[in-house]
């Protein structure tokens, strides 16, 4: 039965670690930027998985102390504090983030794009369906952000320079 309830006195430490980690976690992510999950990109990924591990480990691990859970936080917090200001720079941009997918272009799919983002005709359909779009043909460019969203640019919509930014800016794609 110690397999399945393990050490009692243990189990108080646990508690008392996973409070104090959900604390200071709460504290250093409140203290960071606000992004929907929709939103996140690699970094705020990696920092979630990362953040999770150390809490979980710290919390049932009875060779690691709060203390070096907490400054292990603090830590990765740190870290993904300072590449989300690196973001800000072009090249460190390039570094951090996926770039921009021409997905369709001018009605046409683009077949390789859809392969390099794991993505299939289906779910450009669903999306097109979505947005009230009914044609393929009503599409002037399906843009695949950086932040996994699609965005479309009709036929009828004339071009405009955020548009062209990301067509400049977009990978593998020559207008």
């Amino acid at each position: 039965m110690n397999w399945f309830i393990g050490n009692w006195q243990h189990l108080g430490g646990v508690v008392g670690k996973a409070v104090l980690m959900y604390a200071v976690a709460m504290v250093g992510l409140r203290a960071g930027e606000r992004r929907t999950l929709a939103q996140w990109r690699i970094i705020d990924f990696v920092a979630a998985v990362a953040i999770g591990a150390v809490v979980g480990r710290t919390a049932i691990a009875s060779t690691q102390s709060f203390i070096t859970g907490a400054v292990a936080l603090v830590a990765l917090l740190v870290m993904h504090r300072l590449a989300s200001g690196l973001r800000r720079f072009p090249t460190m941009r390039r570094v951090f983030d996926h770039p921009l997918r021409i997905l369709v272009h001018d009605g046409a799919l683009r077949d390789g794009e859809l392969r390099r983002c794991g993505i299939n005709e289906d779910d450009v359909s669903s999306h097109l369906r979505q947005q009230g779009i009914g044609d393929l043909n009503e599409v002037k460019y399906l843009i695949y952000e950086a932040t996994g969203q699609l965005t479309i640019v009709r036929n009828d919509t004339a071009s405009t320079p955020l548009v062209e930014e990301a067509l400049d800016r977009s990978a593998g794609f020559h207008a």
